[in-house]
């Protein structure tokens, strides 16, 4: 291990002699992955929430944010592909490198904060439909967004004022890479832990878990609703914590502990692997938003269900379109429908018209 100054790029610099292999291997596969199928992805997304604010729906602003922020860092993806396999040689200038690194790091706390914007704002539709409805308009998701961005942009004005290119010992120029572990960035990377990926996570478990109980009491919501609700809630906590929380783990490690080039070569492949997963957010929001969009998913549904009769499956086409199309409760026998109908209908016009128009987008 050995160490490196250079004073063209970064005076009185220690820098750290440390092998990049994980970036020639893993990276580009990843870089390669997230494009391919984020950029489609995320184009259908935007197009969709464009459709859910022409029905002046509060969600689709912040679903359109939420992609343009993937969008964002997925343009700067070729030039991160083009560095890794030049293994680790920034060949442009050091304002293309903040430039990309600003889209790196606003990709996943912008990102974070919207998620967590969409989760307040369900939270708020389910348990308090009547109480905030002021705060769930097209202005206020408005004016949330545009401080969020202004909020991000300056953050990162502030924390990139700093030199980010350096030379490595083997006379590679290196882009965001410090090792060991700058004594101005401990600070930053306080800041991210804490109000970038701390407080939100329990701003989005607080509300998924009000929403989930309020979803467990309603009897006049159908068994199915509330089952594609859980898988919902499900799946955007373990999305969130997958794809941000082992970075952020091993963030705070870093700045904890790494004091030497020997400490910073131990933790730099498992924590640019961690770093890796905040690149497939790109893909898992798209996802999610199909999931949380009922009619898009009713369109996913109707492909499918094109694809299985092309395949000359149209048994199996017939049995799924009865069940997407025909509630619950038509299935019971009429005897028993108009009995549940009196409580039904106290109930399902607040329940059902809260839990299918509000939740979903």
């Amino acid at each position: 291990m050995g160490n490196f100054t250079d004073t063209n790029y970064s005076t009185n610099d220690t820098v750290c002699l440390i092998d990049h292999r994980i970036h020639q291997t893993w990276f580009p596969v990843v870089y390669v992955f997230v494009f391919v199928v984020g950029f489609p992805a995320n184009c259908l997304s935007l197009y969709y929430g464009y459709l859910q604010i022409k029905v002046k729906n509060e969600l689709g602003i912040y679903l359109c944010n939420l992609t343009m922020a993937d969008l964002l860092y997925i343009f700067s993806l070729p030039f991160w592909l083009q560095y890794v396999l030049q293994h680790d040689n920034w060949t442009y200038n050091e304002l293309m490198c903040k430039i990309c690194g600003i889209l790196l790091y606003e990709n996943i706390y912008i990102s974070i904060e919207f998620l967590c914007c969409i989760s307040v704002d369900r939270y708020l539709a389910v348990v308090h439909p009547f109480r905030f409805h002021k705060l769930r308009t097209m202005k206020a998701a408005i004016f949330v967004s545009v401080a969020i961005w202004a909020k991000e942009f300056l953050t990162s004005c502030f924390f990139f004022e700093h030199g980010e290119v350096s030379k490595d010992p083997e006379n590679h120029v290196v882009c965001f890479e410090h090792y060991p572990i700058k004594p101005w960035e401990h600070s930053i990377h306080y800041y991210r832990f804490f109000a970038g990926f701390l407080f939100p996570i329990f701003l989005l478990l607080f509300s998924y878990c009000r929403i989930l109980r309020v979803v467990r009491k309603s009897h006049g919501t159908q068994l199915k609703t509330k089952l594609q609700i859980k898988q919902l809630v499900l799946s955007t906590v373990i999305i969130f914590l997958v794809c941000f929380g082992p970075y952020h783990v091993l963030m705070m490690v870093r700045s904890l502990f790494e004091k030497t080039c020997v400490f910073a070569a131990t933790v730099f492949n498992v924590y640019h692997f961690s770093l890796s997963l905040t690149s497939f957010n790109c893909i898992a929001d798209p996802v999610l938003y199909c999931f949380a969009s009922e009619s898009t998913y009713k369109d996913f549904v109707t492909i499918k269900n094109c694809c299985l009769r092309f395949s000359r499956c149209s048994k199996i086409d017939r049995q799924e379109s009865v069940e997407m199309s025909t509630p619950e409760i038509v299935r019971h026998s009429d005897a028993q429908a108009e009995k549940e109908t009196a409580v039904l209908n106290k109930q399902q016009a607040r329940h059902s018209l809260i839990l299918n128009s509000q939740f979903y987008v």
